[in-house]
């Protein structure tokens, strides 16, 4: 999260050598909501780099019109702004850009966002956060200025920090923003005894759980969840199979069953293997045959330093990390202060005195009263109970 701009922060009208649009701020705060809701589109699938949105808005004396908007394309490119300007074409002359992050100063796999900004003529710039990746931190909006160009940032910043969290993450801490996935039972269980599988939530919960799977880079399970449930872990919402996040497995031993339906999907949807150094390497040729990428970290019985493991994932290019394991992943992130946020299904479904915790060894109380989280948000899906915590 940016240190440097706020909701509150300072506005810098500068000057223009354009004719910059007199929008009000009640337009700013419209047009950045927009742009917000654009930039989050792109949420899952443009790692590395961050999901942004612009929109791109003019005023002749007719009230604003919007004359182009974009956001980050799958993979990364091209970015929002230069998909904004594309749209608007010559309209964007002295007209106003709307955009969640600071555009880009340095050039990268395209040119700079900034330069084609000064020269498809902009007046005004609207940036909700100062990016923190070193290689821009600024040096954008300065490019902007110093070419009189009128630049603001502040609109939107604290949504613009939520929806930006994975990049910064990745950006500051080397690792990605780690959202920590569990359905609890009104008894406070997440299986049957033998750590056999149960369906605890409802429908609606399982259609946002696989909503959450497209909006994150990867997934994250223990080798436990893969052999008690063979799960799939992609996004089975219709028409969005493609935006099924990557699948990563702890698996120091190389367990993971070759006819598992993860090993047997690995063409169409990727799924990366953390292994031990001293798993079987013909194990691992086995599994890459199939297409499985295997990582290699050294474990102490069968674990792995999850701090270790999420910057080998963030090195990978991963920003946003959705852990669905079972209760003994979760305890091991719960531990190791590594959840960033935490999405909890509560259902009325009970499970039996025999169940397993949802959290191993301990209480929901481990998170839920955490003095290093705060609850957030609480809905109603469908007849299913969603809170929502986040880090302090």
């Amino acid at each position: 999260m940016s240190g440097r701009s706020s909701p509150t922060a300072t506005r810098d009208g500068g000057t223009s050598g354009h004719n910059s649009p007199a929008l009000s701020s009640t337009s700013d705060a419209r047009f950045m909501a927009l742009a917000l809701s654009l930039g989050r589109r792109g949420l899952g699938n443009t790692w590395p780099n961050p999901a942004v949105g612009a929109v791109i808005v003019r005023d002749d004396g007719g009230g604003p019109v919007i004359v182009g908007r974009g956001w980050t394309q799958p993979g990364g490119r091209p970015h929002a702004e230069t998909e904004a300007l594309r749209r608007a074409g010559a309209a964007a002359r002295g007209a106003t850009m709307y955009v969640t992050l600071e555009p880009c100063s340095h050039h990268g796999k395209t040119p700079p966002c900034a330069d084609a900004i000064i020269a498809a003529g902009v007046g005004r710039v609207v940036a909700a956060l100062e990016d923190a990746n070193p290689e821009v931190a600024g040096q954008g909006h300065a490019r902007l200025r110093a070419a009189g160009i009128a630049v603001s940032v502040g609109e939107g910043a604290a949504e613009a920090r939520r929806d930006h969290a994975g990049h910064f993450r990745r950006m500051r801490d080397g690792r990605p923003q780690v959202t920590l996935k569990l359905a609890v039972s009104a008894d406070g269980k997440a299986g049957l005894a033998g750590r056999k599988p149960v369906a605890i939530t409802g429908e609606a919960a399982r259609a946002r759980v696989h909503l959450m799977r497209a909006m994150h880079d990867a997934i994250l399970i223990g080798i436990g969840t893969a052999l008690a449930d063979d799960p799939a872990l992609t996004c089975r919402l219709p028409g969005m199979a493609e935006r099924s996040p990557v699948r990563v497995v702890l698996d120091a031993s190389l367990r993971l069953p070759l006819e598992s339906r993860l090993v047997q999907t690995a063409q169409q949807t990727p799924v990366w293997v953390f292994a031990d150094t001293n798993a079987d390497a013909a194990r691992e040729e086995a599994l890459r045959s199939f297409g499985v990428e295997v990582l290699r970290l050294p474990a102490k019985g069968a674990r792995f330093d999850l701090a270790e493991a999420l910057r080998s994932l963030g090195a990978q290019g991963i920003t946003r990390l959705l852990v669905e394991g079972g209760p003994i992943v979760a305890a091991a992130f719960i531990d190791a202060d590594l959840v960033d946020e935490a999405m909890l299904f509560h259902s009325d479904t009970v499970v039996g005195a025999d169940g397993i915790d949802a959290i191993e060894g301990r209480g929901l109380g481990a998170l839920t009263r955490s003095p290093r989280s705060r609850r957030i948000d609480s809905e109603a899906v469908g007849v299913d109970r969603l809170e929502t915590y986040e880090r302090i």
